[in-house]
């Protein structure tokens, strides 16, 4: 073997592979080959240093017993994972399995994975930085050590089941602070006065007897009304009226944090599923030229951009679109967050030439419209600006003055590719400045003050970006860990923090306020920059945070008061006799045992509907012949053996009015039982063998058969009206009911 190449993931190996000779090879680590340990801590603390102890985790034993044995008969080993820290952490982790000494190891970085870069890449490798290895070690010890004394503390004082970090906790305290505004906030009446001109004109009221309509706060309908019948008799005439022409400069290009926020509101991905499709495109998909890297790195801070990308772009946009269409001058962006990586480079396309029009032949849905979004934003940014006529007409009186406003694009510019104001036109008629107008009517409207508006997930990126908390690749994963805590749900877009999230951050405010201050939270992200930029002492960061926290946890098991209501109620637990309390856990009430943990019995506490629902399955388990139990789990009761874990049969409970549905029809790939289930995305039919057997289908299969492909067909209504679809999801054949 001539040359190794280690990278992180399968797919991104195969991309490379297809660019280099026969007897070049590619293997993947599949991410962090070493780490800290899952069950302890596993730092060691002695003489105010920390040493990590870490470990090869079990399903990556076979990946690294690979490595080492291709390492062993290659020429030359390149290290090539990704260009962030963590990527360089991976890297270093890698050598020192495979060779002790990361400094032997040439290690190349790219922005994007194409043949050119990677040719460019292998003719220009350095070594492993240290720094920013160090930088990376630094951050994972301290959330380590935050997190691993942290979290027991909640659990004894709170609740079991309960975690807290330095990033997650920082954002939990801005989403909770935001809930206690829109809680506090007093609602206030005000009234809007619009007047019609002409029968089609509305303009707004701005001043009423010379005093200007803002000062006089206008607060009920009296009020309205008597203003109203005033303005109604009076005499009007067009007074002055500007027209200015306003240019609107094309955003920049984007970066990890902008593409989530745009992803969120112009297509509806969350940041974990942007972040995944975002990761399929730079890795390598299909293309007209082979299978290649269609966007540079998508975990950046930066936007800067390479010569020849712009050069491209600009070509590109002159040859489609006309000189007219190109900005006069190359533009650049610098970027304004703190702390970025100006070495890397924007979100952009890899290659120009590879449309959307064409990506369209090759890309799945998602990946497309993702793909869209980053090449219509980078064309965009090269292109020319659009221009408004911005227009204002007054209509005044001896009571009242009120002001028209409209616009019409002059020329749309980049918003050729890139629609980012859907409401480009609101055009006013030809007026006159003295000629007399019309007051044709007076339209009062009745308004309330709004509260500041729950975070959505796009809201929450931009507010930790700009309060430097958390770096490109911990914004989608803070989120993941926040729902997944059950502090936060996500409902139509908007975060909803639960009860339990105003109680842990209640309980850190007091006791622990550096850890959920976001100036703090953003002083240890600089602090983590200056190990990587000029090589501060890592070892030191850590002993200045931890000597202070851990004297207050150690304090905090004392003085801290619990929480924690354990209510008696007038029964006895049926396993050891002793009485039974209510306890609140991360799904509600439940019952369970005062000699909790010595005896570990306990029951769910349901309502009517709940018990309602139970009383129709069947209680036994059909696997083993054990009794079931109800449980409750984040999306809410199902009944799981009793047995476990020697048997894992769950299944989910019907909801509230709903019958339980019994599906005839066998799953098509084994045979076994197929039952509704639900999930965050809402219901689906799934075969009771998983994980054995993974058949999932959208809609209720039936007993008639696809001629196609033998497997069930579901009855569905579209666009009002009944078909039969395959659930054969690569089938996708569609039959008139």
């Amino acid at each position: 073997m001539k040359r190794l190449i280690i990278v992180e993931s399968p797919s991104k190996a195969r991309t490379i592979k297809s660019f280099l000779e026969r007897d070049d090879q590619v293997v993947a680590s599949k991410g962090h080959i070493r780490d800290l340990p899952k069950r302890t801590m596993g730092i060691t603390i002695k003489d105010g240093r920390f040493e990590p102890q870490y470990e090869i985790s079990k399903d990556h034993a076979k990946q690294v017993d690979e490595i080492k044995s291709l390492a062993k008969k290659a020429e030359k080993i390149y290290i090539a994972t990704d260009e962030d820290r963590e990527g360089e952490a991976i890297g270093w982790h890698i050598a020192a399995l495979i060779g002790g000494d990361a400094a032997k190891f040439p290690r190349i970085v790219f922005h994007e994975i194409t043949r050119s870069a990677i040719k460019n890449a292998l003719a220009n490798p350095r070594a492993i930085d240290l720094k920013m290895v160090n930088a990376q070690q630094a951050r994972r010890l301290l959330d380590r050590l935050v997190g691993y004394n942290l979290s027991p503390l909640l659990a004894q004082k709170i609740q079991r089941g309960l975690s807290a970090g330095r990033v997650q906790s920082a954002a939990l305290k801005i989403i909770v602070d935001r809930e206690r505004e829109i809680r506090a906030f007093k609602q206030e009446e005000y009234w809007v006065i619009t007047g019609v001109f002409d029968k089609k004109i509305e303009a707004e009221l701005i001043s009423f007897n010379g005093e200007e309509i803002e000062k006089m706060s206008v607060t009920n309908a009296k009020q309205a009304e008597k203003i109203k019948e005033t303005l109604l008799k009076a005499a009007y005439k067009i007074g002055k009226i500007e027209k200015k022409e306003r240019k609107v400069a094309p955003f920049p290009p984007f970066m990890t944090s902008s593409l989530q926020q745009a992803a969120s509101s112009k297509l509806g991905f969350a940041p974990k599923r942007t972040m995944g499709i975002a990761q399929k495109l730079y890795e390598g998909v299909p293309t007209d030229k082979g299978e290649s890297g269609v966007i540079t790195y998508m975990r950046t801070d930066s936007l800067n951009v390479a010569p020849e990308a712009i050069k491209a772009a600009r070509e590109a946009i002159g040859a489609t679109y006309g000189d007219t269409y190109l900005s006069a001058n190359e533009r650049r962006y610098k970027t304004k967050s703190k702390g970025a990586q100006e070495a890397h480079e924007a979100i952009r396309p890899t290659n120009i030439a590879f449309t959307p029009a064409i990506a369209a032949k090759y890309l799945g849905r998602d990946e497309l419209k993702l793909y869209a979004l980053i090449y219509n934003r980078f064309l965009a940014t090269q292109m020319s600006e659009a221009v408004f006529e911005n227009v204002s007409a007054i209509f005044e009186s001896d009571k009242g003055v009120f002001r028209a406003t409209g616009r019409k694009l002059l020329f749309d510019g980049f918003y050729k590719v890139s629609n980012e104001d859907e409401d480009k036109d609101k055009l006013l008629p030809e007026l006159k400045s003295g000629a007399a107008a019309n007051l044709s009517d007076i339209k009062t409207e009745q308004k309330f003050t709004e509260p500041p508006a729950k975070f959505s997930e796009a809201g929450l990126i931009k507010e930790l970006e700009k309060l430097g908390i958390g770096r490109p690749s911990t914004y989608a994963p803070t989120l993941s860990i926040l729902e997944e805590r059950d502090y936060i749900h996500i409902e139509k877009k908007r975060i909803e923090p639960q009860e339990i999230a105003f109680n842990v951050i209640a309980m850190l405010e007091k006791h622990f306020p550096e850890i959920v201050d976001s100036g703090f939270t953003a002083k240890v992200e600089e602090e983590l920059d200056q190990i990587e930029e000029s090589g501060r002492d890592w070892q030191e960061i850590l002993a200045e945070f931890y000597e202070p926290f851990i004297a207050k946890v150690k304090a905090g098991k004392s003085a801290i008061e619990s929480q924690k209501v354990a209510e008696e109620i007038d029964e006895n637990c049926p396993k050891c006799g002793l009485p039974l309390v209510k306890r609140k856990g991360r799904f509600g009430e439940f019952i369970s045992c005062s000699g909790y943990p010595k005896c570990k019995y306990s029951r769910n506490i349901l309502s009517e509907s709940e018990s309602a629902a139970v009383s129709t399955v069947e209680q036994k388990c059909e696997k083993c012949g054990s009794p079931m139990a109800v449980k409750r789990g984040r999306n809410g009761l199902f009944l799981a053996c009793t047995s476990y874990p020697k048997c894992k049969n769950a299944k989910p409970l019907p909801r509230e009015g709903e019958k339980h549905e019994k599906i005839e029809t066998p799953c098509p790939k084994c045979g076994g039982e197929i039952r509704k289930r639900t999930s965050k995305r809402g219901d689906f039919y799934g075969c009771s063998n998983y994980p054995k057997c993974d058949f999932i289908a959208k809609f209720a299969p039936t007993s008639r058969k696809c001629d196609r492909c033998g497997y069930p067909m579901a009855l569905r209504t579209l666009r009002g009206e009944e078909i039969y679809e395959c659930v054969n999801s690569e089938c996708k054949n569609k039959e008139k009911a």
